[in-house]
């Protein structure tokens, strides 16, 4: 996954303006402890920082994008 792609999920999942709020303000336990921002720009993989998004939010993301 690319990135463009996480963001888009992110936006479609959560609004443009909330998406980023998410990923810079909620730390995840899945992440290390890190927020989403801290992960992606720490080089960790895309599709692993979605998973984790996933878990973080069941109810919110729709089967399709999971």
């Amino acid at each position: 996954m690319r990135q463009t792609d996480f963001w888009e999920r992110m936006s479609e999942v959560f609004g443009s303006a909330y998406a980023r709020s998410v990923a810079s303000d909620q730390i995840l336990s899945q992440l290390g402890g890190r927020t989403i921002v801290a992960a992606l720009a720490e080089g960790a993989d895309v599709q692993a920082v979605w998973r984790a998004v996933c878990a973080q939010y069941p109810d919110r993301i729709p089967a399709r994008l999971r």
